[in-house]
């Protein structure tokens, strides 16, 4: 008999997903639990698992649709003893299936076909879920990408690679001179949040520059102890610390306004959201329970989490429910800038580039290493007295991290 297999709910709200691509074809035989597809949600990329045996009559949706949840995606012809649908491996978001049942992506088998027809030759090369998505984006043909990957597989940066080298197009006619890129996912996600928070929260931005010699000494002292090794040790990783501190003197800024209520709601834990930048847009992963770790934890947290979501397999809880965020555009060379807040959110701080500046110090001018900081927050949330504040306590702490020796 047919089963279909429809869009699961893969939670936390999300009402559609993008199907990036198949790892199936149509008359291919395929396992319980095995690979079948990948689709892109708004929050992060989804290996699909098969919740049935048996062979690929029809895929009901091209790669690059979007469709709700519910959709026919797949339809399997099972044998008699699939009659029962068996039990489901259930579905880790970016992961695909949990890892008590190791999943297999079969290579494409020859169809059954009338006598005198040729199957079809069509293979499907093996590639990582981040290189379909760039060669997608790229127009580029992964069967023509040389892979270096495990078993020839294709690699992110074998599609850059071949990108790369490709030969320039002819001069451009009038269609070529400008590219369009369909907004999905994350992309599409980021957009509506950002027009929500910055047409809903009154926005008010402060800034303040900083000497933040000590910590970059403190920071160089770090990375040389063993229980640091490996680990992303960086201004970051001291201004979040610092936050987390002052957020117990102004837990105002670690706050939500409830609309419905028209009520200020007070977080007494903090869910750190660090923006991260990703080849699928800007992506907010969080730091749960971020007030009781050490300085040591959050590092390792920190450093855990970005990996996670720029691999594109950040799961929906990880992405969603912070209490206050961080974003480093210094990292891009840039000073500062004025961040918009998270939905859901009062405060974020933006921790601008540290470099070495012409200074006053102890009445002399000197060359230091010198940061601007700044902090945009729902003004009606928070007043300018606690906004300011908040941001003179943080500014305080980067500039003499001694105040945080006591949480390492």
């Amino acid at each position: 008999m047919a089963q279909e297999f429809r869009l699961p709910d893969l939670g936390e709200g999300l009402t559609e997903a993008e199907l990036v691509s198949w790892s199936v074809e149509v008359g291919q035989s395929v396992e319980l639990n095995q690979v079948i597809a990948e689709v892109e949600t708004a929050k992060a990329l989804v290996e699909l698992p098969s919740p049935y045996a048996g062979v690929v009559e029809e895929l009901l949706i091209p790669a690059g649709a979007t469709v709700p949840v519910g959709t026919p995606l797949i339809r399997i012809a099972t044998d008699s003893a699939s009659d029962t649908p068996p039990t489901r491996t259930p579905v880790l978001v970016g992961y695909g299936p949990e890892a008590a049942a190791q999943s297999r992506r079969g290579r494409p088998r020859a169809a059954a076909t009338p006598e005198g027809t040729a199957p079809p030759e069509r293979v499907r090369p093996d590639a990582s879920p981040a290189a379909r998505l760039a060669a997608r984006e790229r127009g580029i043909d992964l069967t023509v990408v040389p892979g270096t990957g495990p078993s020839g597989a294709v690699t992110r940066h074998d599609v850059e690679e071949y990108a790369g080298s490709a030969a320039p197009r002819v001069a451009a006619g009038p269609s070529e001179r400008e590219t369009r890129t369909p907004v999905r996912g994350v992309r599409k996600q980021t957009a509506a949040a950002m027009v929500r928070s910055a047409f809903t929260a009154p926005h008010v931005t402060e800034f303040v520059t900083v000497d933040v010699t000590r910590s970059v000494e403190l920071l160089e002292h770090l990375r040389g102890r063993r229980e640091f090794e490996g680990l992303s040790v960086t201004p970051l990783s001291i201004a979040a610390k610092a936050m987390i501190v002052a957020l117990r003197e102004h837990p105002d800024l670690n706050a939500s306004w409830d609309e419905e209520h028209q009520e200020i709601v007070v977080k007494h834990y903090v869910d750190l959201g660090i923006a991260v930048a990703t080849p699928r847009g800007l992506v907010v992963p969080h730091v749960r329970e971020a007030q009781s770790l050490s300085l040591l934890e959050l590092c390792r947290a920190i450093t855990e989490l970005t990996a996670i979501a720029r691999s594109g397999k950040a799961d929906p809880a990880q992405l969603t429910g912070g209490t206050v965020s961080l974003t480093n555009v210094g990292v891009f060379g840039v000073d500062t800038g004025t961040p918009i807040i998270n939905p859901g959110e009062s405060a974020i701080v933006c921790l601008g580039s540290v470099s070495q500046r012409p200074w006053v110090h102890e009445g002399e001018l000197a060359v230091r290493w010198v940061t601007t900081l700044s902090v945009s927050f729902d003004h009606r949330v928070v007043d300018g007295d606690q906004g300011s504040k908040f941001l003179s306590s943080v500014a305080a702490m980067l500039h003499d991290p001694v105040a945080l020796l006591a949480q390492l």
